[in-house]
């Protein structure tokens, strides 16, 4: 995730390599303010968020939806989490980790899609508030890893593993926990909060020089 250094100056994002461009992503050549006070990089994602403006880059969170009561509860708590930071949760938009990974982004106030592997949208379950009717069964687990920007694996299936290997075909953070399988470049979290944090580690690393 490297090693940057983030400061926050009059709800604007900072860091050495100048003020971030919170459209493009893009770090803007700048002077640190002398004001400028350090913070994490969950705590720049909640200015952002509640700053507003941002491009709402997807993070996905994928799971089996034979949910344990535990991977529910876990997904749940990080879709909220998620969701209070103003980010956008892409999800396979039925049950188990998926409905309960969208409910705790929406009553958080987050945006959530849902790519769905059937032909018909009303299939989406209830917190999904764009839901994209793919038709195209198991293959849209490609389409969920490829439009993420970081991945978090809650627990585990057939369908969940090929997310995960397909994230890190694509060379995206795939972040797990509660029983995600142990696939070799998957970074295990301890629990739905140090997963978080890793996410927002991964997302403010995202960021590039103009």
């Amino acid at each position: 995730m490297g090693n940057t250094r983030y400061f926050l100056s009059d709800d604007t994002v900072h860091s050495e390599q100048g003020r971030l461009d919170v459209w493009s992503w893009r770090w803007q050549a700048c002077a640190l303010p002398a004001d400028a006070r350090a913070v994490s990089a969950r705590e720049a994602l909640a200015a952002i968020g509640a700053k507003g403006g941002a491009r709402r880059v997807p993070v996905g969170i994928i799971g089996p939806r034979a949910a344990t009561p535990e991977q529910y509860a876990g997904a749940e708590a990080v879709g909220r989490a998620l969701g209070a930071l103003g980010l956008t949760v892409i999800c396979g938009g039925k049950s188990g980790v998926m409905e309960a990974a969208a409910k705790g982004c929406r009553e958080a106030g987050g945006l959530t899609i849902g790519m769905l592997p059937d032909h018909d949208w009303r299939c989406a379950n209830d917190h999904i508030a764009i839901p994209i009717a793919t038709g195209l069964s198991e293959g849209r687990n490609m389409i969920i890893a490829k439009s993420s920007a970081v991945l978090v694996a809650v627990g585990g299936s057939y369908g969940t593993l090929s997310e995960i290997a397909y994230g890190l075909h694509f060379s995206k953070p795939v972040i797990g926990l509660l029983g995600a399988p142990a696939v070799e470049g998957l970074e295990m979290a301890s629990d739905p909060e140090d997963a978080v944090e890793r996410l927002c580690g991964h997302l403010m690393a995202m960021a590039t020089s103009s």
